[in-house]
């Protein structure tokens, strides 16, 4: 099933709860804009390369569109498509004022120099500079991009239309960046993983963590769950999964992966498993935090966690979704598990509209307060129409982006 498609069959099914009319469903479906353009530059070699870029602009019903900008190899139109799409809904369930967008540009960013980057990044923004702004649509950091990454598309898009660092969000501190946006993915991962345990009735403390995918969003979950007492016994990145039942050291791992480069390769506090078997652990939580897809049609009866947080982008495929339902599992979905992101970008936004930097603190419980609202909306949702919280969260963002574009009108 491809990507776009598997994002429309949740929203239809969210869609069918809502009795809502066939012209709605195709106008919330269908994007505003679809760009595609070249990426030529020359390698620090001398050799020139051409690389294809996307810009899906999804919907703007609730205000500028908002989505990050994704470096690798298997990026395309669909998986952009479907990514701004999750976008729209995304925003609109922790309920901020912005639309749905994404972007992507189909590099190995591994095998490319900082230089090299640099040049990708501003021809890029060369040939999308006329299509995004503050006010219409605002990039950010996404798999294999970073906060430098967003500095230079800050300084691009300043060449053709002046100094406006609300074009882009998460950069660096230093360059009218957020304190707390690196870690307010993976920071919003654990709050709600704590709403969610405590909703059910099981104490957080010594709650078993399994979470699949060490980078910044899986890495930060994990600090947070273990500074609230949980017991993460499970962690991963593509040199495979480290398991230790009494309980990682997470800070041990973490100034590890710090020393060698971002990787836990080699790493010795904990036994060698392999990412599919943390995905079968028994565990209390399950937190799939690196790719989509992980957990599939094969794998899913195999899984034993009882509640599994979508800290990645669609990591469970809908055949999978539809098996876990079946369960009793509760699926706590991307577009609220790991909303932190771009609930922070959104206060970013606003403190570069301000021309005021926000403190820490405040970073930190404006999104405990956005998020916990958003949550338990999804859980009376979920509860009022017993359905997963899944489809809640798809009829909450729905319901409102509906709103929005019947109030504004449709010619």
């Amino acid at each position: 099933m491809q990507a776009f498609e598997a994002v429309q069959q949740y929203f239809n099914k969210a869609a069918d709860q809502l009795d809502m009319a066939d012209s709605m469903r195709t106008v919330l479906l269908t994007p505003n804009r679809e760009v595609r353009v070249q990426v030529t530059v020359e390698r620090d070699n001398g050799m020139v390369d051409t690389f294809i870029g996307f810009r899906v602009q999804h919907n703007s019903a609730r205000g500028p569109m908002k989505g990050g900008l994704r470096f690798h190899h298997e990026v395309d139109l669909d998986e952009v498509r479907a990514l701004a799409s999750l976008m729209t809904w995304k925003t609109a369930v922790v309920d901020i004022p912005y639309g749905g967008a994404k972007g992507g540009i189909a590099i190995r960013p591994r095998e490319f120099s900082r230089v090299e980057l640099e040049r990708v990044t501003r021809k890029f923004i060369d040939a999308i500079h006329d299509v995004i702004g503050p006010d219409s649509d605002i990039p950010a950091p996404d798999m294999g991009s970073n906060a430098e990454v967003m500095a230079w598309i800050m300084n691009q898009y300043g060449k053709y239309h002046g100094f406006n660092p609300g074009v882009v969000t998460g950069k660096p501190v230093e360059l009218y960046g957020l304190r707390g946006r690196e870690e307010a993915t993976g920071r919003g991962v654990g709050i709600l993983t704590l709403k969610l345990l405590k909703r059910i009735g099981k104490n957080p403390i010594g709650c078993t963590i399994a979470v699949q995918g060490f980078g910044n969003v899986g890495l930060h979950a994990a600090k947070f769950l273990r500074e609230a007492d949980a017991k993460v016994v499970a962690i991963s990145d593509v040199s495979g999964a480290y398991y230790d039942e009494a309980g990682l050291d997470i800070m041990h791992a973490i100034r590890y992966s710090n020393l060698h480069e971002r990787s836990l390769k080699g790493y010795e506090g904990a036994e060698l498993i392999t990412n599919e078997e943390l995905l079968e652990l028994d565990v209390d939580v399950l937190i799939p935090a690196a790719l989509g897809g992980v957990i599939s049609e094969e794998n899913a009866a195999q899984v034993k966690a009882p509640i599994i947080i979508e800290a990645a982008n669609s990591p469970v495929t809908p055949a999978a979704d539809a098996i876990l339902d079946e369960k009793g599992v509760h699926v706590l979905p991307d577009i609220l598990a790991n909303a932190g992101g771009v609930t922070a970008s959104y206060f970013e936004w606003v403190q570069n509209r301000q021309y005021y930097n926000w403190t820490l603190d405040r970073v930190r419980g404006e999104l405990d307060r956005v998020l916990s609202q958003a949550f338990e909306s999804t859980w009376e949702l979920a509860s009022q129409h017993k359905v997963s919280l899944r489809t809640a969260a798809f009829m909450l963002g729905i319901q409102r982006v509906a709103k929005a574009v019947t109030l504004g009108g449709v010619t």
